[in-house]
């Protein structure tokens, strides 16, 4: 199989995975309402763990996580080129913010962007997670800690393995871009903070 060829069906794999809308599912397995419909309306983890607590929050995370992790793992190890490990994550962000399987009603990628970026190494993924992990607790604020992770993950690719700065650079950019309401309204005070909110089944 030609190496084009195997990049072209690691795209659509990785765009097939990224579709799997794992806070639907999550929601619908707990009796949670749908999240495309409640609280922020984005499909994340972040708008779970608003409606829904930390476990289902939890859970949605690990899961989008794997679906960018997974589809450039395999293509890592099959051989592909740096460029075309980024399109293939590129694809999979691309299936969970326009996923076919869900109405193209997707959320903002960032848990299968950096899921996709932490097969490069431990010591990168420990630095995206550390760098979320602050942000968050310094700002209280999700969008601002992803945005600002996001901007970093370039500069601690080129640091930790250089190889891979053009593609996590792809995928920062595409993390950015989708988050451009959620600079306008931090820039107007008018973002939500992080809040943890247990969706109440009683009558």
């Amino acid at each position: 199989m030609s190496m084009i060829l195997l990049t072209l069906l690691m795209l659509v794999a990785a765009y097939l995975a990224g579709s799997v809308s794992s806070a639907v599912l999550v929601c619908r397995l707990r009796g949670l309402p749908d999240p495309r419909t409640q609280g922020s309306g984005n499909p994340g983890a972040t708008n779970v763990l608003r409606i829904g607590g930390a476990s289902s929050a939890v859970m949605v995370l690990l899961f989008d996580m794997l679906k960018g992790a997974v589809p450039t793992y395999i293509a890592y190890r099959l051989g592909v080129d740096a460029v075309a490990l980024g399109l293939i994550a590129i694809a999979a962000c691309l299936g969970h913010i326009y996923p076919i399987f869900f109405g193209f009603k997707g959320g903002k990628g960032v848990a299968t962007a950096f899921g996709a970026m932490a097969p490069i190494g431990d010591d990168l993924a420990l630095c995206l997670l550390a760098s979320w992990v602050v942000l968050v607790l310094i700002s209280r604020y999700s969008s601002l800690a992803a945005i600002l992770t996001a901007l970093l993950a370039p500069l601690y690719t080129w640091w930790l393995d250089d190889r891979f700065t053009i593609p996590v650079a792809m995928l920062s950019t595409l993390i950015i871009i989708r988050h451009k309401d959620n600079i306008q309204r931090l820039l107007r005070g008018e973002e939500s903070k992080m809040s943890r909110k247990k969706h109440s089944t009683s009558k």
